[in-house]
């Protein structure tokens, strides 16, 4: 059946209007019989209201319902079905026409049968399922018929009952017109509603359908894959077991070792494969049971022994225990026998070491009841209801700490629920689970068999094959099967526990391996110990610890680990410096793209599928190792040139600062020689202009005296200028002495006379004791550039408002035990992007020509010289301000 085709809103009118169709059809029939029998049957109103119209109305009435008898024989008929909305208004055009002729017969206006018009209008309504237009034109019709029978007649006539049935039957077919559009409403909706149900419940059988059909494809595949699968694999373990069990043709301890690992993986493949099959013929019904008699006691106890292996080596306690009255039962071994190992190696998977497991059978009215109990870890409430469904596990996760697909405890289910019985399971999280199987209790008579032999028989089916040529191959493939259930799905306790690493042969490179696994961990060291020197990691948890302790060459994890899967491993050994750099290669089952994507987006370098080439192994291994010692050692040298270019930088800065200093004494040096001579000329024709003093008019002196002051103090500017000059044009690098910050502040800003003077504000607030262990020479070097710097940037500013003008700020305080200097200027502030360059030497944001970019670098240079600091605080658009922080002296 294909799938209901939506239908636009047009096309459901049209489907609603043929549904309706049949509908109106049978309701205009029922219609016609009411007015057939109540038209006739109104001669009784006529018999007690108008007596003397009695033979008159009655001849009306039986001839309206012959035509309602007409009408209700066409719709038996084609016309019938295809003028059915014409003959649907003759059903009430008919009464209400007769009635009305009665009305202008009798009283007109005054007459009471103008209520069989209300009637016929409301009736009509109800019945007929008119449309908004069908209602509208039975309502006019009413009305008119009504006024052309008042018109027409001769009686008497009082506007006042008049007016009170005109407005009855005016009211009335409101009424009946309003409420036939909410009904045609409502029956809309509600057939767009059934017609969405019957769509939905449509495509649900399909759906239903297909899936029932996928589902009978999935079991075929299931049965078909899982008996291809057991023919190779039974081809795989029989050489392997006649191998291992003859001792003298296998001597390597190595070679043996791979051997047992294929046997055992081989053997947990059969299982798996067994139980698949168990599955299908379940679900399929073909699942036969074969009832035996059956001692529990010596069941329970064979059963016991077999993982009796398991229980020791995880140091847990398991007893067994049978109710006496329980001897010999009816039961199918082979399935019960599923069931129990099922629970017993749950339990024993769940239960930490030092907890107890227990096996118990007792009967309980008419059924025998079989109890396993732990004290394991416990299932949670909710995890409870899901327990029994296939391939469920409480833990989905790439990091779940048990192996498992989630099919035993599904199959204990429907192997129980196939015998007649009934599986529970109660549990408390953190003190244990008990699972209880109960079946009708069917008493057989005991075999005759030595007790020994039944309850060692599972044990040696499980330990030992059958020896070669002894058995037919339908015996061993018997007794392999069964040894397959037996077989425990549990890592042996000695075999998770890893031994720790030493560091091993230095001269080769060392390979960290993680797998949960040990078979698989067993054959990656096997196959990679030859060249490298092994580390093994059993969780995610303990990859990360062992990888930022040995720093291996490379790393090779298993998708899915407990703890932390592979991805979350290869996140966090990205994200610590030690272990950053180092190869990663995820192993993984998985080969779809949305796999490779995550192991790539994770950290990975590269991943390897499973199963894989041991030589893609070695192959990728010895590639990823030789690509990461040559990037070892480009890092290397890559830090040896960087050293090499911060040293010649460094020379540069200095051999620049040098030639710039030797440059300005030499010139400083000419300049103190030209001006000198000018200098001792002036202060002599001062001397000369002071003796001549008293030679002026009283009334000038005055004004002479202070000219005189004026151009002394003027000289004197010149002289301490020069004296300035000559210190900084030659002096003492070394000397580190205590320098007064008011003296170099002044010193700098008499340098910076002419280019601040008239244009820039100077705010000084220091205190004239303040003091800093440093080279004075060097420190006006640094004021002299900052300022300038202070001065240039703020002439690339336009100032807003008349208020504001040009400005620098100079402050000299203690803080925090060390002695600031804050240099600030209400300039155009520094780019947040340039803050962290501006120190760098040969960076700047002048134009060509306008400086080199050395003079923040030198001015670094000279205050780390001093044991201090610069600090820069910047907004762009309001300020910038560096503070130049020196130790305190003590």
């Amino acid at each position: 059946m294909a799938d209901t085709i939506q239908l636009t809103p047009s096309e459901l009118r049209d489907a609603f209007a043929v549904y309706e169709r049949q509908v109106r059809i049978n309701n205009y029939k029922v219609g016609c019989v009411l007015a057939l029998i109540f038209m006739p049957a109104g001669g009784s109103l006529d018999y007690f209201v108008y007596h003397e119209h009695l033979p008159d109305f009655l001849k009306l009435r039986l001839l309206c319902s012959g035509l309602l008898a007409l009408i209700w024989f066409l719709f038996q008929t084609g016309i019938g079905i295809r003028f059915y909305r014409f003959l649907g208004f003759l059903v009430a055009f008919l009464p209400l026409a007769f009635i009305s002729w009665m009305i202008k017969a009798t009283d007109g206006p005054n007459s009471p049968y103008y209520a069989g018009l209300n009637l016929v209008m409301l009736g009509a309504a109800i019945l007929l399922r008119w449309t908004l237009l069908d209602s509208i034109l039975v309502f006019v019709f009413s009305l008119g018929t009504y006024l052309a029978a008042c018109l027409s007649s001769e009686a008497p006539s009082s506007p006042g009952i008049f007016f009170n049935n005109f407005y009855f039957l005016f009211v009335t077919g409101v009424f009946i017109i309003t409420g036939s559009w909410f009904y045609n409403r409502i029956r809309q909706r509600e057939f767009a509603l059934r017609y969405e149900l019957d769509r939905n419940r449509q495509q649900l059988q399909e759906t239903n359908r297909k899936l029932t059909e996928l589902d009978q494809i999935k079991s075929r595949f299931f049965a078909n894959i899982s008996h291809e699968l057991r023919t190779p694999l039974t081809l795989l373990l029989a050489p392997l077991e006649a191998m291992l069990h003859q001792h003298g043709r296998v001597t390597d301890p190595e070679t043996r070792g791979l051997l047992t690992t294929m046997h055992s993986n081989g053997m947990r493949l059969l299982k798996l494969i067994n139980d698949l099959l168990d599955l299908v013929r379940l679900e399929s019904g073909h699942m036969e049971v074969k009832r035996e008699p059956l001692e529990l006691s010596d069941f329970l106890k064979g059963l016991a022994s077999a993982a009796r292996q398991v229980a020791d080596d995880k140091r847990i306690r398991l007893e067994t225990w049978v109710a006496p009255e329980l001897v010999s039962v009816l039961a199918d071994r082979d399935k019960l026998e599923k069931i129990l190992l099922n629970l017993l190696f749950n339990a024993l998977k769940f239960t930490p070491a030092g907890g107890r497991v227990d096996l118990r059978a007792e009967k309980q009215g008419d059924e025998f009841v079989l109890l396993v109990k732990d004290t394991g870890m416990g299932i949670s409430q909710k995890n409870l209801p899901h327990v029994f469904d296939r391939f469920w596990q409480a833990d989905g996760s790439a990091r779940r700490k048990y192996q498992g697909v989630g099919i035993g405890l599904a199959l204990v289910k429907e192997l129980t629920e196939v015998q007649g019985g009934k599986v529970t399971v109660e549990s408390e999280e953190g003190k244990g689970t008990t699972f209880t199987v109960r079946f009708p209790c069917e008493k057989a008579e005991p075999k005759r068999k030595a007790p020994a032999e039944a309850t060692e028989e599972a044990v040696e089916a499980y330990e030992q094959a059958p020896a070669a040529g002894t058995v037919t191959s339908e015996e061993w493939l018997a007794n392999l099967y069964r040894r397959a259930e037996l077989f425990p799905a549990l890592t042996p306790v000695q075999e998770a526990v890893r031994p720790v690493e030493t560091t091993g042969a230095r001269d080769r490179p060392s390979v960290l391996v993680a797998d949960d696994e040990p078979d698989m961990l067993r054959f990656l060291k096997s196959q990679l110990n030859r060249h490298y020197n092994v580390i093994e990691a059993v969780d995610g948890q303990q990859a990360i610890e062992k990888a930022a302790q040995f720093i291996p060459e490379i790393i090779l994890l298993d998708m899915m680990m407990p703890e932390k899967d592979g991805l979350q491993a290869c996140r966090e050994i990205r994200e610590r410096t030690s272990t950053q750099n180092i190869p990663i290669i995820l192993l993984t089952a998985r080969a779809d793209e949305e796999t490779k994507l995550a192991s790539l987006s994770a950290g990975a370098n590269d991943f390897l599928s499973k199963p894989f080439s041991t030589t893609e192994l070695h192959v990728r291994v010895k590639n990823l190792i030789e690509s990461h010692q040559l990037q070892r050692k480009l890092a290397r040298q890559n830090q040896v040139l960087e050293s090499t270019i911060d040293q010649l930088k460094e020379t540069e800065v200095q051999l620049v600062q040098a030639e710039k200093l030797a440059s300005l004494g030499r010139m400083s040096a000419g300049i103190i020689h030209e001006i000198n001579n000018p200098l001792n000329f002036a202060t002599t024709g001062l001397f000369t202009l002071r003796k001549k003093h008293k030679h002026i008019a009283e009334e000038h002196r005055p004004e002479f005296a202070e000219i005189l002051k004026d151009i002394e103090e003027g000289v004197k500017r010149v002289k301490n200028i020069v004296s300035d000059l000559r210190s900084f044009s030659h002096p003492n690098t070394e000397m580190m002495q205590e320098v007064n910050v008011a003296e170099v502040v002044t010193t700098a800003l008499r340098f910076l006379g002419n280019e601040l003077k008239d244009r820039v504000q100077i705010h000084q607030q220091i205190p004239e004791d303040l003091m800093i262990e440093a080279n004075k020479n060097k420190i006006t070097q640094v004021l002299v550039n900052l300022l300038q710097n202070a001065s240039d940037a703020m002439k690339t500013k336009a100032y807003a408002n008349e208020t504001e003008t040009p400005a620098i700020s100079i402050e000299g305080r203690v803080e925090d035990g060390r002695t600031v200097v804050a240099i600030r200027d209400n300039g155009p502030g520094i780019d947040p992007a340039n803050v962290d360059k501006i120190f760098d030497p040969f960076f700047t944001t002048k134009d060509v020509g306008e400086g080199m970019g050395l003079g923040l670098s030198i001015c670094y240079r000279i205050v780390e010289e001093c044991g201090g600091r610069i600090n820069v605080r910047t907004e762009p658009g309001r300020f910038a301000e560096f503070l130049l922080v020196f130790p305190r002296k003590t």
